[in-house]
């Protein structure tokens, strides 16, 4: 029992180390780079979904300048 539980923790130990099984990306460089530019491309545009969102992606309806609002 106990050789068990220890070929059982040493292999889950050496699995972590491992990685994933299924690699993200194609072993080809070209299109490789081609999968990289578009993940990054989709990272930056999170930022303008957020906004979209809510709503703070809409135009300002302030003044560039501050008024009184009283009778000078």
């Amino acid at each position: 029992m106990r050789k068990a539980i220890l070929a059982l923790a040493t292999m889950a130990m050496l699995s972590a180390n491992l990685g994933c099984l299924i690699p993200l990306y194609s072993a080809d460089p070209t299109r490789r780079a081609q999968q990289l530019i578009f993940t990054s491309e989709d990272l930056r545009t999170v930022l303008d979904e957020w906004e979209r969102i809510w709503f703070l992606d809409q135009p300002s309806h302030m003044k560039p300048f501050r008024t009184h609002g009283g009778i000078l």
